[in-house]
């Protein structure tokens, strides 16, 4: 269906695909992984059009593809569902499904049709939801899946998926494995981008290893074991991938007494130095619009936070910030960073009064700082002048990361710390975390991904519905009994 054939592209300094030779079967899923910056992204984006690759040749149903564009590309069968959301937010669901598809009666827009079809295409996703319902109105999983809605409705018969299930809720991730499943059985090939590599041997038929733009192998999943697959990827062997030295805990750092407000509802919670708490829960169990009341991005009707004793008033980011708190947004793209300016000007934002003097800084150290936060991060970039903008979405993740770990901060927010991000990265990320907490930060860590909450907290909180349901140590804790509190909202004293 799909053949890349000797296909090299070339950036600024950058050889981001080096003759790459990979193929798509009818039927199959074609699993691609690598780290952030391995060229996979890239690759798909010469396939969707968006890019013109420099050398070598792109086939479609055998022919040679001597020009493409993104309108070329979606008409011949392709469809694209990307890592970064596609959506435009002031639109319903609806309209956001059939944008540049409208189906006409007369010289206006069928309503009434579109309306139904939407409705059948969440239907197949087991999405019980209004398509009058503007998309800024849907939570980041739900707006995922209304974005595998969209390409559904435009019968492609190849898809791609680009970390289709990094907001997803367990339940949600089944539904898609079995639309994948029925795509397959109607000749759909699809492309799967993730980092999760467990869910692979589940959906993939082959899977193809990428590192630095260049192919590493093709392997049959089914004879390829996944410690093999880590060694590849990373081209070293990672010997633990949840590096915790679990120590003492020291004083409170936050507490948090009855909180109430939007999504939330009479939550308490405390978070003690030397200690990762971790909040799991379902997506719309009320994390997230916790994590915005903590740090004063949102308000809430009632209750009280103290940082290390101290009563922080509610609504103010600025007070959260001079009280020594951190958050790291879920959806970095829009929240987290600055994507009009470059790598360096994103990461010295929280702490360029402490960069210079009299309000001049002094670039030199700015740019050594930078650099060695790139450096410890493995953050993939020629340059820390590249704006951001133009990173990948795990790279854009590390730079939010690295935004935080500059500050010398009390309690770190981390909502969905490695959504996107390669193993490589994440034991990067997993050791630093450790090391903040051994130096005595208090870390709050949101998570959709339960293996990452069991490895890395001391504790975890569970949240359904917007309350809070369990709190579990570490030695206690198990996927089966978070899961329990996730579902069942079984009430228990925090």
């Amino acid at each position: 269906m799909v053949e890349f054939r000797h296909i090299t592209k070339r950036f600024p300094g950058v050889l981001a695909l080096d003759d790459i030779n990979i193929e798509l079967k009818p039927g199959e899923v074609h699993v691609l992984i690598g780290e952030n910056g391995a060229g996979k992204s890239t690759l798909m984006k010469v396939l969707s059009g968006a890019y013109k690759q420099d050398e070598g040749e792109l086939l479609i149903d055998g022919k040679v593809v001597e020009k493409n564009s993104p309108i070329i590309s979606s008409s011949l069968g392709i469809g694209m569902i990307y890592q970064e959301l596609n959506l435009i937010p002031e639109l319903s669901i609806m309209k956001n499904i059939f944008l540049g598809n409208e189906k006409k009666k007369g010289i206006f827009d069928d309503k009434k049709y579109m309306y139904q079809k939407s409705k059948e295409y969440l239907s197949m996703l087991h999405l019980d939801i209004d398509p009058n319902t503007l998309v800024k109105n849907l939570g980041v999983g739900t707006q995922q899946m209304v974005e595998i809605a969209k390409a559904i409705s435009k019968n492609s018969k190849v898809l791609v998926l680009d970390e289709p299930t990094s907001s997803l809720t367990d339940s949600e991730i089944k539904e898609l494995f079995s639309i994948i499943k029925m795509l397959k059985e109607k000749g759909v090939g699809m492309f799967y981008i993730s980092h999760r590599l467990e869910e692979l041997y589940e959906v993939g038929d082959r899977v193809t290893i990428m590192r630095d733009g260049t192919k590493v192998g093709t392997y049959d999943l089914n004879e390829i074991k996944m410690d093999e697959m880590i060694e590849k990827i990373a081209g070293r062997k990672i010997e633990n991938l949840y590096p915790r030295n679990r120590i003492k805990h020291g004083d409170c750092v936050l507490e948090v007494k009855n909180l109430t407000g939007k999504g939330f509802e009479n939550i308490s919670l405390k978070v003690y130095s030397g200690e990762i708490a971790g909040l799991s829960g379902l997506v719309g169990a009320g994390r997230t619009e916790l994590a915005r009341a903590i740090f004063g991005i949102d308000n809430y009707t009632s209750g009280e936070i103290f940082v290390n004793g101290v009563k922080i008033n509610k609504n103010s980011t600025g007070e959260a910030v001079k009280a020594g708190i951190g958050l790291l947004p879920e959806d970095r793209k829009i929240q987290g960073l600055a994507l009009k300016k470059n790598i360096r000007e994103n990461m010295v934002i929280t702490v360029l009064s402490s960069l210079g003097k009299k309000g001049v800084v002094n670039l030199k150290k700015e740019k050594e700082v930078c650099q060695k936060y790139v450096d410890e991060l493995e953050i993939a970039t020629p340059t820390i002048e590249k704006l951001a903008g133009f990173l990948s979405g795990g790279t854009q993740q590390k730079v939010v990361i690295a935004k935080w770990l500059m500050a010398n901060l009390k309690l770190f927010i981390f909502d969905e710390p490695t959504r996107g991000i390669d193993v490589g990265a994440k034991s990067e990320i997993y050791r630093l975390m450790d090391e903040l907490v051994a130096k005595g930060a208090a870390v709050l860590m949101i998570s959709s991904d339960l293996p990452e909450v069991l490895g890395m907290s001391d504790r975890i909180y569970v949240m359904s519905q917007g309350k809070m349901t369990g709190c579990l140590n570490h030695d206690e804790a198990d996927q089966n009994l978070v899961l329990t509190y996730a579902y069942n909202q079984k009430e228990e004293a925090v």
